[in-house]
């Protein structure tokens, strides 16, 4: 899975009222995904959160093979910001 059909697929969960603030998903040098508002960009910026994460361990993430929780737990995630935007990420990842 690429980042821009990660991005698609987040985009298809995401709706102006399914979260506040902004939240920043960092995969180093393969990009960024960035939500906000309502809409899905990969045009890097300032959020209130931000998950670092390699694009292996995102894609789990999505498909549902990596736990959220877990993956910050063992290090395979790091969350940076206000940790409430993230806790909502379950109903975004599908």
């Amino acid at each position: 899975m690429t980042m821009n059909s990660m991005a698609e697929l987040m985009s298809a969960n995401l709706t102006p009222d399914s979260m506040k603030g902004s939240l920043k998903f960092d995969c180093g040098k393969a990009g960024v995904i960035f939500l906000a508002d309502g809409a899905v960009s990969m045009t890097d910026g300032e959020a209130d959160c931000t998950v670092t994460i390699s694009e292996k361990n995102l894609e789990k993430l999505l498909s549902g093979d990596l736990n959220p929780l877990y993956a910050l737990a063992v290090g395979k995630a790091k969350l940076a910001g206000d940790a409430r935007i993230a806790m909502g990420l379950t109903k975004l990842l599908g």
